[in-house]
């Protein structure tokens, strides 16, 4: 989904108090695809497979040579029961695995009753159960052995939950919340990027996936995240766009061949323009023969060009149809009302904007660079442009087709694409060849020009779904889920508002025909699949854009069912691994618990939250001295009260004496407490970030080597910072990850700032 909303979706929404599973591998649970042999209970849903089962199964039997048999006989059923509550859908819940703050259990959490009789009968069994010398130590006192058993939420006490309503009513099925919200997750996959606007894969077994920024470049990933440092598309400098905030020009689509993996071809949509006069483009690419993560850009074969009266309403989607067909979905020209002619442009069946247009790239006829598809449903009528395939659509934002169903097949080939409103109304249409959309006679389900609409001829198609600008006022089309992860959301048309941020779903009723409407409420967790794409700021030039993948946190697919074998990549370019910007930080306990357990295995790593808002530029602090009481954080590793006014990414500066205000090394705060940057790739991009967050206006020298000094009594904290000068803080520059350096305190960074104007 592209360009699915602004700052607003970065304020993730966190999930209630509704119970969630999750498995002790951090991730949803599953239903097995065999019938297990030992902890059959799970076979329906859970968190093992065979391989896990078979696991367990060994266990068992190495525990019933290790007991007694008369014990055994008593304890064999108890046994087999703590076991496999590691295949218990809420596994992470009995194990305490979601807590960051204790080690994981190595008996899952008992309800007291339960565990007041399996220690009169079996308590000797826990010797050869669980490695934890603290439990074995308390094997004779009955009381405090269970309660160093239980679970601070008694909710999920074995074998409670087996019959808990709140539990079990809806277990494997995406909750909703009262209000009906379903309740998702996200999982950042790309991040740096300015304004994303298309994300797409080329279908050619190499799983790599691309993603096109509006200036003009895209970028290739590969199936693991790393992204090649060299773009595979640069057109920066023939695309029209500018910095401006909402500007609709720039690059605006990318689809790929049905044959690339043979033919190499690619097809791109992007504004142009020479003074006053704009246009769309629609290009045919070829694959570079020596490098098959470069486009030949010397090979651009312009199909299409079709004059823009106004700078805004721009369409852009392009798509190839299960036909072979190249669609090309135009916007109505601009301005607002489509004032253009005397129906306007989205009515005029022989004006090319407005419309859905479907074209054949694999040959050409009449002069033209294209073929025109013989069942186009206005070949052969002179009034009409031969290429149009849909009319009255005002400026669709992204459309998709639906794959189908991966089993029945049902729902192939329907297009849906969302369509930008007016002043009151959004809308979601079911796209067929001929079909009229109604603008600009209609908005939504209501008359817009009433003249217009009372045209009984026009013969238009309602949407199947509208909704008022109180609920968003940009529509962004998206997909329906036919992804094999995430079993549930099968069938799940999502799409978002580019303007509110919101994220909503439509499911169809088979037997009615109906859609049913439901937002999406975004959680915290990370536990071919759906994505969306973000941006914090709506500018080409801005690189706040991030791209987050869609996850069901209440049921996945089996364990190896999805695995993909990616075809061969030669690389040429340098790659840069991905390192997600999101910060994860703990939730803070209410109550310790009253003992510490030792660790049998090593601690999992903690649960993900969702991360503070960004810092906001902060005035001027006053730069410190070296060796100052006043710098709160200069102990190693040390939390206090001085730290707790600080946010994570303010930055200070520390001077010698004598050195003028303004200048001085760099100090960041992360994790509570403060720490140095190294110089490596430090440049006047990273020295302007830090500037602009102390109140000076200007970046005067990016300072290397120490030169103010070195922050010895701390941590280095960021290293090889690379940042493009528009970031608000420098956790939000790519770098190596707090604490991961390869340098030491003589290349401490610095910088030079100013308030007035050093080229003046």
């Amino acid at each position: 989904m592209a360009r699915a909303g602004a700052g607003a979706l970065l304020a993730l929404w966190v999930l209630g108090a509704a119970a969630h599973p999750q498995c002790l591998d951090f991730r949803p649970p599953f239903r097995p695809p065999q019938l297990l042999r030992l902890c059959a209970q799970y076979s329906d849903f859970g968190c093992c497979d065979e391989g896990r089962d078979a696991e367990l199964t060994r266990r068992f039997w190495d525990l019933a040579s290790r007991v007694d048999a008369a014990e055994w006989a008593a304890c064999a059923g108890y046994a087999r029961d703590l076991l496999c509550q590691e295949c218990s859908p809420y596994a992470a819940h009995l194990y305490d695995a979601e807590d960051p703050f204790t080690p994981l259990r190595t008996v899952p959490g008992l309800c007291q009753d339960y565990c007041l009789d399996m220690w009169h009968k079996c308590r000797g069994l826990f010797r050869h159960l669980s490695t934890d010398r603290e439990l074995q130590a308390l094997e004779g006192n009955r009381a405090r052995f269970c309660r160093y058993l239980s679970l601070d939420d008694t909710d999920y006490c074995f074998p409670y939950l087996l019959v808990n309503k709140n539990l079990n009513s809806n277990l494997g099925h995406v909750v909703a919340d009262a209000k009906g919200c379903l309740q998702l997750c996200l999982e950042e996959v790309a991040n740096g990027l300015r304004n994303p606007v298309a994300m797409v894969h080329a279908r050619d077994g190499t799983h790599r996936f691309f993603v096109a920024e509006q200036v003009g470049l895209v970028w290739a990933y590969l199936p693991d995240r790393s992204r090649l440092e060299k773009p595979f598309l640069n057109i920066s400098r023939a695309v029209l766009t500018s910095p401006w905030q909402g500007d609709e020009r720039g690059f605006l689509g990318i689809a790929f061949h049905p044959s690339f993996r043979h033919n190499h071809r690619l097809y791109v949509y992007y504004s142009v323009g020479i003074r006053t006069s704009e246009w769309i483009r629609i290009s045919e690419f070829r694959v570079s023969e020596d490098d098959e993560n470069a486009v030949d850009h010397s090979s651009e074969r312009i199909l299409l060009e079709v004059k823009e009266p106004a700078s805004n309403h721009n369409g852009g989607q392009l798509l190839f149809g299960d036909d072979g067909y190249l669609y090309i979905f135009t916007g109505d020209g601009g301005m607002a009302g489509d004032p253009f002619g005397t129906f306007g442009n989205a009515q005029n069946k022989s004006a090319l904007l407005g419309k859905v247009l479907r074209i054949d790239v694999d040959r050409k006829e009449r002069g033209l660079p294209y073929g025109i598809p013989p069942n186009n449903p206005f070949v052969g009528d002179p009034t009409a442009q031969p290429e149009v395939y849909a009319l009255g659509v005002r400026n669709m934002w992204r459309c998709s087709f639906d794959r189908g169903d991966p089993a029945s097949g049902a729902g192939r080939g329907r297009l849906f694409c969302g369509d930008v409103g007016q002043n009151k109304f959004e809308e979601v249409d079911l796209v067929e060849r001929g079909g009229n959309y109604g603008w600009r006679a209609r908005e939504g389900f209501e008359c817009y020009d009433r003249s217009l609409c009372a045209n009984s001829s026009l013969n238009d198609v309602l949407p199947i779904f509208a909704y008022p600008h109180t609920i968003g006022k940009s529509v962004t089309g998206g997909y329906v889920y036919r992804g094999c992860e995430y079993p549930n959301l099968n069938g799940l048309y999502i799409f978002g508002d580019f303007m509110t941020g919101r994220l909503m779903s439509l499911q169809e009723n088979p037997g009615t025909g109906q859609w049913h409407y439901s937002e999406i409420c975004m959680g915290h967790g990370q536990t071919w699949e759906l994505y969306f794409m973000s941006t914090g700021e709506p500018s080409a030039t801005a690189p706040r854009g991030v791209v987050y993948k869609i996850i069901d946190p209440s049921r996945r697919a089996p364990p190896g069912k999805c695995q993909i074998q990616p075809a061969q990549v030669k690389i040429r370019s340098r790659l840069i691994p991905f390192m997600p910007k999101e910060k994860f930080i703990p939730k803070t306990r209410s109550t310790a618990r009253p003992t510490a357990r030792a660790p049998t295995r090593a601690p999992r790593r903690r649960r993900p939250t969702v991360a503070p808002p960004p810092p906001t530029p902060q005035p001027a602090r006053p730069t410190q001295q070296s060796g100052s009481r006043r710098g709160g954080g200069r102990r190693r590793g040390r939390l206090n009260s001085a730290n707790r006014a600080f946010r994570d990414g303010e930055v200070r500066l520390v001077r010698p004496a004598g050195l003028s205000s303004g200048s001085g090394r760099v100090e960041v705060f992360v994790g509570g407490r403060w720490g140095t940057v190294c110089d490596d790739s430090w440049n006047i991009n990273g020295a302007a970030v830090v500037c602009r967050q102390l109140g000076f206006a200007y970046a005067v020298r990016a300072v290397k080597s120490a030169e103010f000094g070195q922050g010895g009594s701390l941590p280095i904290l960021l290293d090889n910072v690379r940042c493009a000068g528009w970031e608000r803080n420098l956790l939000e520059c790519q770098h190596n990850g707090v604490g991961t350096h390869n340098c030491e305190h003589d290349e401490d960074a610095g910088v030079v700032c100013s308030h007035q104007n050093p080229d003046l």
